[in-house]
């Protein structure tokens, strides 16, 4: 959120204007459901939703699409193949689909999955992604990198996330400066 509120511009979106920021990459050595940010300012009912969205292959409303959908059948390729060849960087799954309506174009785009120190990493591509909820995504997908990992007898290691447009709705501003409070002395 820091990121795109302290070096985004001003933007349009399909549900308002959004401030978008520089993509981003960055690692996250463990997604905790315990973590002290997520119990104190997450949601727990939209978290559960973002998990069934992960997990159903039937959509989810208000989804339009699943990823549970898009990420299983291709699952059980990329465990082969890093059973097959474990030093490989192939392991990439792709979540969309040619000719998608231009309203279901999924914000995470990829998958893909390495062995590296013993155990498995994963990077996840997104397009887009609201830097004010994106932890409804790292969860259950904490979830996914641990169902593969435990396929293939590993532990898991860093989950590396590519952000090309995070961006933060203007109409979620007041929540976004309650969660960065602690933070805004060293912002200004």
């Amino acid at each position: 959120m820091r990121h795109v509120w302290t070096e985004g511009a001003l933007g349009d979106d399909d549900r308002g204007p959004v401030m978008e920021g520089p993509p981003v990459l960055f690692e996250i050595a463990q997604v905790r459901r315990d973590d002290p940010v997520l119990e104190r300012y997450g949601d727990t009912d939209r978290l559960a939703l973002y998990c069934r969205k992960f997990t159903q292959d039937t959509i989810v409303p208000p989804f339009k699409y699943s990823y549970g959908a898009r990420i299983r059948g291709q699952l059980a390729w990329a465990v082969d193949l890093l059973r097959t060849k474990p030093y490989s960087k192939s392991a990439w799954i792709s979540l969309t689909a040619p000719g998608e309506p231009y309203d279901s174009v999924p914000c995470l785009s990829g998958l893909a999955f390495r062995i590296r120190d013993g155990g498995l990493v994963m990077t996840a591509a997104f397009r887009s992604q609201n830097a004010f909820t994106s932890y409804l995504n790292y969860v259950p997908l904490s979830d996914v990198q641990a169902g593969v990992a435990r396929s293939l007898g590993l532990d898991c290691g860093p989950m590396r996330v590519f952000v090309d447009v995070p961006h933060l709705y203007l109409s979620d501003s007041t929540h976004v400066l309650r969660v960065m409070r602690p933070c805004l002395p060293k912002l200004l």
